[in-house]
């Protein structure tokens, strides 16, 4: 069973040869401390995995198995934030083999390719803490010898670094209180982000990472959607891990990026060749249609929960809420698993493989040898008028299914028109972003209304559920009024909420 810790800490190389010891000078000083408790030497001894092409090293992921000290097992760190030195670390008791737990959480990246040994770090790690005077735990303090070699025999090397890694819940300036201490004694921040990148470095290990291709304002519009359609790319695999995890708005997010994925391919088909980006784009639209079955289920529940918790207590007649309560848990549950299952399909890995290999060589058309901003501009104003477009249609139509199914169609236009705006800020600045935000708010109000629609039939589901077990359907019928109502007045918000974002302008110049 894998748990998990945020991990928050700070590294410091200290001043001297490898194999001269380093003492440690007096945190008791440090402000805030009332004791420092030397907790004795450890000896830690743990085996790094990563693919043959460090996949994992690429993204600052670390994979180990260590013996030694009170948490050995296999020891998972993702970055949070890297240049705060915060991560999460997730455990695994000790085994022969990598638990599925964990190789879950790194299959994204790792996919296919073996998990081989890199690099044996040996560590005599001196631990202190640092407590206040309630005796409470603020800091953990560790001088550790290394011994780092790799995997295949052919290099090593030795360093010594100090670790300050704050308490659970602890007050993060208080590491820079410490790094006073340690700085006037002349240690200074570490260059390498964890032991790993070090050892690798050191040994001559690591495998030079691909520079990073970021368009300049001035390149061409080939330049920009690829670097836009690569970022998306990198998210929807940094995402896979927190999915599994359930952290929150993990699946939205993810589902975003594909979205974003697919609506590029349709906006830039003068830059890359529909024929070849069409099949990506069907496998983009099968996944986010997956992830959606998890994600709409929570938006779902939490808006129906917020109805019910606004009814005045004595018009909630029966267990209303528990039987929400029951049918939330049961969607839930089911689509969560659903969620993980796909993830862990072949197909989805095929799709990230497929996104590779078109990224690595992008079908560009003519059109993408053009100056960015000018096709970025001519794209994003065509996704307007195909907005506009639809809006006309929607409110020509009236009240009833057919306006809400027109609804949804100038919804999935707006937020086509949204993306096209952002895509086009690293060229065109903050009138992108001004059009981004108005077309989002367009995007907002068509949702809320397709909301209201998807709420009030499952209303009417619970409302039949009721009435077959005896109880009063009252209180559902008052929440499907209510949806009712809402659907009417995001209709008559639409005018007004279009007439400005269509003042959005872009311009090339």
């Amino acid at each position: 069973m894998a748990e998990t810790k945020r991990e928050i800490e700070r590294k410091y190389e200290v001043p001297g040869a490898p194999d001269e010891a380093f003492e440690l000078p007096d945190l008791g000083r440090v402000p805030g401390v009332a004791e420092v408790i030397g907790k004795g030497v450890v000896e830690l001894d743990a085996v790094y995995y990563d693919t043959a092409d460090q996949r994992l090293a690429a993204d600052h992921i670390t994979l180990r198995r260590r013996t030694g000290g009170d948490d050995a097992g296999w020891h998972l760190k993702i970055p949070v934030a890297l240049g705060e030195g915060v991560r999460d670390e997730i455990r695994a008791p000790l085994s022969a083999q990598l638990p599925r737990s964990l190789a879950g959480l790194v299959r994204s990246r790792v996919r296919d390719a073996q998990l081989l040994p890199v690099v044996r770090l040996m560590s005599s790690r001196a631990v202190s803490h640092l407590t206040d005077a309630h005796g409470e735990l603020l800091a953990e303090v560790s001088v550790d010898a290394v011994r780092a070699e790799r995997a295949d025999g052919q290099g090593g090397t030795a360093w010594t670094e100090i670790e300050v890694e704050l308490a659970d819940d602890g007050d993060p300036d208080f590491l820079g209180k410490v790094e006073k201490r340690l700085r006037k004694a002349g240690a200074d921040r570490s260059g390498s982000l964890s032991k790993l990148a070090r050892a690798l470095d050191e040994t001559g290990a690591a495998v030079p990472a691909p520079e990073p291709a970021e368009p300049s304002p001035s390149g061409t519009a080939g330049d920009h959607v690829v670097a836009h359609l690569r970022a998306q790319r990198d998210v929807l695999v940094d995402l896979d891990p927190a999915v599994r995890r359930d952290l929150p708005d993990a699946v939205h997010q993810m589902r975003v990026a594909a979205r974003r994925m697919r609506s590029a391919f349709k906006t830039y088909k003068k830059v890359l060749d529909p024929a070849a980006t069409a099949p990506v784009a069907e496998e983009l639209k099968w996944l986010g249609a997956e992830l959606g079955i998890d994600r709409d289920h929570e938006v779902l529940a939490e808006r129906l929960t917020a109805r019910i918790d606004a009814v005045p207590r004595t018009l909630l007649l029966g267990p209303v809420r528990g039987r929400l309560r029951i049918w939330a848990v049961a969607q839930r549950q089911g689509s969560r698993r659903h969620t993980v299952a796909v993830l862990d399909g072949k197909r989805y890995l095929a799709l990230l493989d497929a996104l590779d290999a078109l990224l690595a060589d992008p079908p560009l058309r003519s059109a993408a040898r053009k100056p960015a901003a000018e096709l970025l501009v001519t794209a994003a104003l065509k996704d307007r008028t195909r907005l506009a477009a639809r809006v006309e249609h929607a409110l020509s139509l009236p009240a009833g299914t057919d306006r809400d199914l027109a609804m949804h169609e100038a919804r999935k236009s707006a937020k086509r028109a949204r993306y096209a705006g952002e895509a086009a800020v690293p060229a065109l600045g903050k009138q992108a972003k001004r059009f981004a935000k108005r077309m989002k708010s367009v995007q907002s109000l068509l949702g809320d209304h397709q909301d209201s629609v998807v709420a009030r039939e499952t209303l009417r589901q619970l409302a039949i559920q009721a009435h077959a077990a005896g109880e009063t359907a009252f209180t559902w019928g008052l929440l499907h009024g209510q949806e009712q109502a809402a659907a009417t007045d995001r209709e008559r918000e639409l005018p007004g909420v279009w007439a400005r974002a269509a003042k959005a302008t872009l311009s090339a110049g």
